[in-house]
């Protein structure tokens, strides 16, 4: 998984690269302290004064995984109850005030982690503790019906916006069903469905508070303009009073595999049809989780890669095409669509992307595709060490993926070990010598334009 970050060149002592943009051996470092509060909460920080910014993002360990059947969508709801108002923080004050700052906040959910963050002056520090504290330490009591009322719609409409009223809008949401069975914690989208959003109560709203918003199921990043000693004696007076939470029990996923193919079709308000192959393959950081990455750019990131120049440009069967692993915290999936173009179906389409996997898994890709891939990963990953925000939630990222919070250069000496022979077998192990889930994203009313057979790669 290549990483979401940001950085400052000067500010880690990075080394000269070559033709390959290549980095010498630990030659990319972001210096970090880390402590535990009495209550179990982590700190990271991260010492960098390139610009006058400090940014501080805190990572909850909970995620879309930790619902339960019938109570889904409600990490992502408890996301938007955050910003509702705290004891001391009334509904609205909590932008305001950093607004007037100004610094800027958000946050995002996924199926492993919910965050929260904020970025702006480095004297607006403590204020983006405090406010941060007291959503954690005294947002329960103001959890009241009306607010999870107000959200629950808010989160419903953003629902309709994102899935039902999207054009593909509902195509994840039907592979994820397929891909992973009922009582496996992908199973659901992160939104959760429209039924158990409207069967939460405000009771099960606050048993998910205590069970999962507590110091010891946080870490708290800061980088930026800091200076440590001072941080830390913020991060102490904020948050040291706040009491620790019961231990978090998770339970162990099944192991997940597909015994044979599995082929379906979506009806949706769309005017041209649209084809996804979904396969299972490896967690975050797993063995082969890089080189599917290099697969993925390989197969149809840019215009030279081979599926766009086959279905796009050469035969004009396609509009677009999009590949990527994904790999998360519990396992991972390879995803692969095209949308054809008016008056092709997509039958068509997957008889081509059939041929190019088989292709790849036969002879393998050159060594200039995996030197453009390779070098396309390393650019992007230097390009987004720029701003204390990206490092804050990079650090957070390798801490509750990998164990610590600088594994910047190990991460990047991955995509170094790819080679032709190990894209080649990636391929075999993962795509063409695995089942995989094919959905077709019809126009309604024309089912006979969905995939009618597939040729074996």
């Amino acid at each position: 998984m290549m990483p979401r970050i940001t950085a400052v060149f000067g500010a880690f002592g990075l080394l000269g690269f070559g033709p390959t943009v290549g980095l010498s051996a630990q030659s990319l470092r972001v210096p970090y302290e880390t402590f535990t509060l009495p209550n179990g909460l982590q700190v990271i920080l991260h010492e960098d004064h390139s610009v006058p910014v400090v940014a501080v993002n805190t990572w909850f360990h909970v995620g879309s995984s930790d619902e339960q059947t019938g109570r889904t969508g409600f990490a992502h709801l408890f996301e938007h109850i955050m910003f509702m108002g705290s004891e001391h923080v009334p509904t609205g004050e909590f932008d305001r005030l950093l607004e007037a700052a100004g610094a800027d906040n958000n946050g995002s959910t996924t199926e492993d982690r919910t965050n929260y963050y904020e970025s702006g002056p480095s004297n607006a520090l403590a204020l983006m503790l405090w406010l941060d504290s007291d959503r954690l330490g005294f947002l329960l009591p103001e959890i009241t019906a009306d607010k999870v009322d107000l959200q629950r719609g808010v989160v419903q409409n953003e629902r309709r916006q994102s899935y039902e009223n999207r054009p593909y809008g509902l195509a994840e949401e039907n592979i994820l069903a397929r891909l992973y069975p009922p009582d496996h914690p992908y199973h659901w989208p992160v939104i959760g469905s429209m039924a158990d959003l409207s069967a939460a109560t405000i009771e099960d709203v606050r048993g998910f508070f205590r069970t999962y918003y507590t110091p010891n199921n946080a870490t708290i990043a800061i980088a930026g303009d800091i200076t440590p000693g001072e941080a830390r004696r913020l991060a102490e007076r904020y948050f040291g009073d706040i009491p620790r939470g019961p231990a978090v029990a998770r339970r162990s996923p099944p192991v997940v595999r597909l015994d044979a193919d599995v082929s379906a079709t979506l009806e949706d308000r769309v005017q041209v049809p649209r084809v996804y192959d979904v396969w299972h393959t490896v967690k975050a950081f797993g063995e082969g989780d890089a080189a599917l990455d290099v697969v993925a750019n390989i197969l149809a990131t840019g215009r030279s890669s081979r599926l766009y120049k086959r279905l796009v440009y050469e035969l004009q069967i396609a509009t677009d095409v999009v590949a990527f692993q994904d790999g998360s915290r519990l396992d991972g999936k390879f995803e692969l669509w095209a949308t054809a173009r008016p008056g092709h179906d997509l039958t068509e389409l997957q008889r081509v992307i059939d041929e190019e996997l088989a292709t790849l898994a036969r002879d393998g890709p050159t060594q200039r595709e995996v030197d453009r891939a390779r070098n396309t990963f390393e650019a992007q990953f230097l390009s987004r060490m720029e701003r204390a925000g990206g490092k804050a939630d990079q650090l957070n990222f390798y801490n509750y993926f990998v164990g610590t919070p600088d594994y910047f250069q190990k991460d990047l000496d991955r995509y170094g070990k790819v080679s032709p022979t190990v894209v080649r077998n990636s391929v075999r192990t993962y795509l063409t010598g695995a089942h995989r889930v094919v959905l077709s994203v019809v126009p309604q009313g024309k089912p006979e334009q969905a995939v009618k057979q597939r040729a074996t790669p």
